[in-house]
Formats: structure tokens, C-alpha cells, sequence
């Protein structure tokens, strides 16, 4: 929770900005959207976060959201599949992606940006072929399984405002990944795997799997993520779908207090550094700014993020040197 105050604190500041100084900020309907998109892009973040712990990265998320959300319309319009197919399907397809990212990193010993990076353009690419470069969508069909992304809940004692329902699938992710990270001897070992890979090893840590399986978990999260998005929007375009969405992933777990290091994570920082991303951007919008320059907005704080990480890690480093230094003097002394 510690290493969560930080974000949480730029997350207030924005917010008290954005209330007094972005026109329309505190309307019903645009809290409804920036809740929502604020919970579908954490969906993400967890998953790109676990895969940080690890010391890794994975480049490939945006093009995993392409091509499992633009398989679902695909799949239920052209081919006419049943939901109950298509969406263990896509699911499966993305769990598979993770395990090959895994295993080509932990058996080839690849590197974790070579692979990922292989696979945003091969994944985009597949999505483009498939469906010729066509969109996708669901032409007003399938309402009631777009319910899972565009069902609204009322709150009692507000009466503009409505809960979208992918709050829950990403509460749900979070709380069961917080945990698995908190309270699990897994957790535990994926911890000590990203803080030093060797010692866990020789340890009798199972590593290799434990990289896989945040990979799995990294890919099939990206997949779910990408059919919640298209059940979200209705239809997209292959060519620019999932775009970037890496950067907004890893630019939140980082910004929430994930080291890119590995062996550090905050659930709860992640989800603030999402929250974070996703007003600043609305802010930019209402405020009047270009919307141009959001892109160079989220690189600026991912800056930060980092520069602040390392700042912190070497201030930590000195503190612990000198208390060790003032340790053994005080042992020298008493001897």
C-alpha cells in the first residue's frame, strides 16, 4: 500500500483540476464513460503487471485486444457460431499466445521485448488477413451478450449516474490477483522470481513456469479485455484496434508502483495509476487542449514513473547502506 500513496496522490491532484477547470468533468454522463473505460483498460493493466513482476515486459497486448476482439463479431456474424463457442474460443486462443511467449522466453531464453514485440505485428497482422481489413461488428445483434460490457447499475441516492458493469470483472481480477500476490506461496515465489531469477531458482522455485504462467495470465487478460472492448464499442477496424493500449497498461502498472525490475507490485496502485491515465486524458479533452498531445502527456508521466522509481530505489539503497554502517560500528564498539 505504500508504494501506492504516491500515484494516489497525483490521482487526487488531477481530480481537484479536473472538477474546478474541465468543462462538463462532473456530468453523469461522463463519469459513466470514464468509469467504465477507467475499468476496461485496468483489465489490462493487472495483466501487464503481473508479466512486470517478473522483470519482463509484453509489447503485444494492444495487437492480443485486435485480434481476440475483432475474432468475436467475426466469429458470431460470419460464421455464426454460438457465444458458448466463441467465447471459450477466443479465450483459449489467447491463453495460447501467452504460452508461447512464455515458453520461447523461458526454453529459447528469447528476450521478453524481442518475443512480444514479434507478436504485435504478427497478431495485427493475422486480425488485417482474416478479415480481409474489413470492420467488425455486431450489427445490433447479440445484445444480450454485449450486456457484459454495456449493462448499467443504479446507485441509490444518485440519479444520473449509473455503475457500468465492467467494474465488476475488474474488482473481481483485482482482488483475486492482490491475493494470489499477498497470500499465496505462488505469489510469493513470483516475487522473489523478479527480484533475482537466479536465487529463486537455486532456491527450488519453479521460475520458468511461474514467467510462463504470468505470460498465460498477461495474454489471456489481454484477450478477455479485447472482447469486453469491441461488446463496449459494437465494431472496429483491424488497422487501428488495441492501438497503444500497451502503452496505457504498462505506463499504469508502472505509474502504480510496479518496478520495471520486477519483484515489486500494488494492486491498488495500479488501479489508481489507470484511474490516473484516464482522467488525465478526459481532462485534456474537456480542458480544450489538443487532443494530440495526449500521447506525449502519457510518455511525460511514464517518465516521471520511472525516473521517480529509480530515484526511490537508490535513496532506499543509501538507507539501508548507512544503517548497516552504523551497525557494524556500533557491534566494533561494543567489542
Amino acid at each position: 500500500m505504500k508504494r501506492a500513496l504516491g500515484i494516489i496522490g497525483i490521482f487526487l491532484a488531477i481530480l481537484v483540476y479536473s472538477i474546478f477547470f474541465a468543462e462538463n468533468f462532473t456530468t453523469g454522463i461522463n463519469l459513466m464513460q470514464l468509469t467504465n473505460r477507467t475499468a476496461l483498460y485496468a483489465v489490462l493493466a493487472l495483466g501487464a503487471a503481473l508479466v512486470i513482476v517478473t522483470g519482463g515486459i509484453d509489447l503485444s497486448i494492444g495487437s492480443v485486444v485486435c485480434l481476440a476482439g475483432i475474432m468475436t463479431p467475426w466469429l458470431l456474424i460470419e460464421h455464426e457460431w454460438t457465444p458458448w463457442q466463441v467465447i471459450p474460443t477466443v479465450l483459449a486462443m489467447s491463453a495460447f499466445i501467452g504460452l508461447c511467449h512464455g515458453l520461447l522466453i523461458t526454453r529459447l531464453k528469447l528476450q521478453p521485448f524481442l518475443v512480444t514485440l514479434c507478436g504485435l505485428l504478427l497478431y495485427r497482422g493475422i486480425a488485417r488477413w482474416m478479415t480481409g481489413d474489413q470492420s467488425q461488428g455486431f450489427m445490433g445483434e447479440y445484445g444480450d451478450v454485449r450486456a457484459i460490457a454495456l449493462a448499467k447499475f443504479s446507485i441509490p441516492g444518485l440519479t444520473d449516474y449509473r455503475l457500468p458493469a465492467t467494474v465488476i470483472p475488474a474488482l473481481v481480477l483485482a482482488v483475486l490477483i492482490g491475493l494470489f500476490l499477498s497470500r499465496t506461496v505462488w505469489g510469493r515465489w513470483l516475487l522473489a522470481t523478479g527480484r533475482n531469477e537466479s536465487a529463486a531458482r537455486y532456491s527450488g522455485v519453479p521460475t520458468a513456469w511461474l514467467v510462463t504462467g504470468a505470460y498465460v495470465a498477461c495474454s489471456l487478460l489481454a484477450g478477455f479485455g479485447g472482447m469486453l472492448f469491441i461488446f463496449d464499442i459494437g465494431s472496429a477496424q483491424p488497422s487501428d484496434f488495441g492501438n497503444f493500449y500497451e502503452l496505457y497498461a504498462i505506463a499504469a502498472a508502472v505509474l502504480g508502483g510496479c518496478s520495471l525490475r520486477g519483484g515489486e507490485a500494488s494492486i491498488v496502485g495500479v488501479l489508481f495509476g489507470v484511474a490516473t491515465l484516464r482522467v488525465l486524458q478526459n481532462t485534456i479533452t474537456l480542458a480544450g487542449y489538443s487532443s494530440q498531445i495526449e500521447f506525449a502527456v502519457v510518455g511525460g508521466v511514464l517518465l516521471l514513473g520511472v525516473a521517480a522509481d529509480e530515484l526511490i530505489r537508490r535513496y532506499a539503497a543509501r538507507r539501508l547502506e548507512r544503517a548497516g554502517a552504523i551497525e557494524r560500528a556500533g557491534s566494533a564498539a561494543r567489542a
